[in-house]
């Protein structure tokens, strides 16, 4: 439980810091027990599960529907590869798994050798759908060892995909179905498509303390406490010119055990600076892209991620994301969760 609940606590806290720009997120993230959902701007959905904390044999399955009218679940079945020092697990034999649901038998799955995930046939994903809305056995076996995983949460974050999607009391609903056509549910979202500009090819350049003063005006102490921190002496500035006008300017806010974070500002190249800040958790900064890139603990096997594009103009927030829990399923996370998905061209 102690390992769920903080990567919760870190997860949460890091997605607040990556929404400095206080920007409403288009899609939707959830989590209730041993499952979560991630809706993203499309209105695809895509909801994990887990093993319980008690089971040493780290599982998860993910089930992904797209919006619209008479879209089917797709699944996939993960199982745990690697151990909490982060040595990689033998596979089983003939990377086959046996899928049992309540004692009756499934049909097998074939494990990838270098991602040991595997696809579940449409009748598997629709025994699972079924048995993940009350309270079931839901197992992986090989030879000896059994993965199983936890219903636990499934059912209300089943009930949250239907909602989002406008699903709620039509034939395709998942949980509370109902006679409703699915021909009025909430239809699919193109994805957005960004322009990226050109930046120039300029090195970096130190900024002064004019614009340090400048930078502390617009955020916390709280917020990019190094910024603030005298006793480390004054904080260095660094500035990127992005085109005439407009520089982006970064320094360090601050840093934790395994995580550290940068604060980026879209500045004016001259005085007034009129600092905008966009993220004060940055990781990286280069050709246009700021990224965000934090471990959910040491282990490494839960991320969040984030990424903001210049467009000529303004930072555009691309793709948030993340791994899922931190449940020792795979090195950097099990899935790839996002709530912001873009596609960015040059």
């Amino acid at each position: 439980m102690a390992k769920r609940w903080f990567f919760i606590g870190v997860a949460f806290a890091l997605m607040a810091q990556c929404l400095e720009a206080a920007e409403t997120l288009p899609g939707l993230s959830f989590f209730h027990k041993d499952w979560e959902i991630a809706c993203d701007n499309t209105r695809t959905c895509r909801a994990a599960g887990y093993q319980t904390d008690e089971d040493e044999l780290p599982v998860s399955v993910l089930l992904t529907r797209m919006a619209g009218p008479k879209q089917a679940v797709t699944g996939q079945v993960m199982i745990g590869n690697y151990d909490d020092e982060g040595s990689p697990k033998k596979p089983p034999k003939n990377n086959q798994l046996t899928l049992k649901i309540n004692g009756k038998d499934y049909g097998k799955v074939q494990l990838k050798q270098d991602s040991l995930v595997a696809d579940l046939s449409q009748e598997q994903v629709t025994a699972l759908v079924s048995a993940l809305s009350g309270k079931s056995v839901i197992e992986w076996s090989a030879e000896e060892s059994k993965w199983h995983l936890s219903d636990k949460g499934a059912a209300a974050v089943l009930l949250k995909m239907d909602e989002f999607q406008g699903r709620l009391g039509t034939t395709g609903a998942l949980i509370k179905k109902g006679s409703q056509s699915e021909d009025k549910v909430l239809p699919a979202l193109p994805m957005p498509v960004l322009v990226a500009a050109k930046v120039p090819a300029q090195k970096s350049s130190v900024g002064t303390q004019d614009l340090a003063d400048a930078l502390r005006a617009t955020t916390s102490q709280g917020d990019c406490d190094m910024l603030f921190d005298k006793t480390a002496g004054e904080a260095q500035i660094l500035t990127f010119p992005l085109n005439g006008k407009k520089h982006l300017a970064s320094t360090l806010c601050w840093r934790a055990a395994y995580n550290e974070g940068y604060g980026y500002w879209l500045i004016n190249g001259n005085k007034p600076y009129d600092p905008v800040l966009i993220v004060a958790s940055g990781s990286d900064y280069a050709d246009g892209v700021i990224s965000s890139a934090l471990k959910g603990r040491g282990l490494g096997d839960c991320w969040s991620s984030d990424s903001w594009v210049w467009n000529g103009s303004q930072f555009v927030h691309t793709e948030s994301a993340t791994t899922g829990m931190c449940k020792l399923v795979a090195p950097g996370g099990a899935w790839t969760l996002p709530i912001i998905a873009s596609e960015v061209s040059k």
